[in-house]
């Protein structure tokens, strides 16, 4: 009979990954690093066990999970006769992830733009650069619409090294 391998190192290793991933992003570090557990783990959770698994305070897991239920990566659930708050991951987490990240860009590209609209045209040169940086932002919009249209494709195996 075979035992199960420690997956324990790996699952750290990847909740850490995840963690600084975020922290990059300009998330708070926490945040990330439940999204990673709820990655690898799945299920769902209660507030104290979030808590004491990720081993901080009540109310990094509050703020983090407030912030993970505004991108529509986590989803507040109830278990009959608890009375405490329960989490798992939304259906479409990384969907949700895009869709949020893709109103973003809209909205700077808008923004870019009203600012071109607004000059008067005997500045075209000004006109034109503000147009090339709204530019910008109309092709990353075009690039997060194709990564949402292959989201639901299979994913490449895991092994593979780029």
């Amino acid at each position: 009979m075979t035992s199960a391998p420690d997956l324990g190192p790996i699952r750290s290793e990847f909740i850490e990954k995840v963690g600084l991933m975020a922290q990059g992003e300009g998330l708070p570090k926490t945040a990330g690093r439940m999204f990673g557990m709820f990655i690898f783990d799945n299920g769902t959770v209660s507030f104290g066990d979030l808590a004491r698994r990720l081993q901080v305070s009540r109310a990094s897991v509050s703020s983090s999970v407030r912030m993970l239920e505004d991108r529509g990566v986590l989803k507040r659930v109830s278990k009959p006769g608890e009375r405490q708050d329960y989490f798992q991951l939304t259906a479409t987490p990384h969907e949700n992830m895009l869709k949020r990240t893709q109103d973003g860009v809209r909205q700077a590209r808008d923004e870019v733009l009203a600012t071109a609209n607004s000059l008067p045209d005997s500045c075209p040169e000004i006109k034109a650069r503000i147009g090339d940086f709204a530019g910008l932002y109309a092709a990353i919009d075009r690039s997060l619409g194709l990564a949402l249209d292959h989201l639901n494709e299979p994913a490449p195996e895991a092994s593979a090294k780029e």
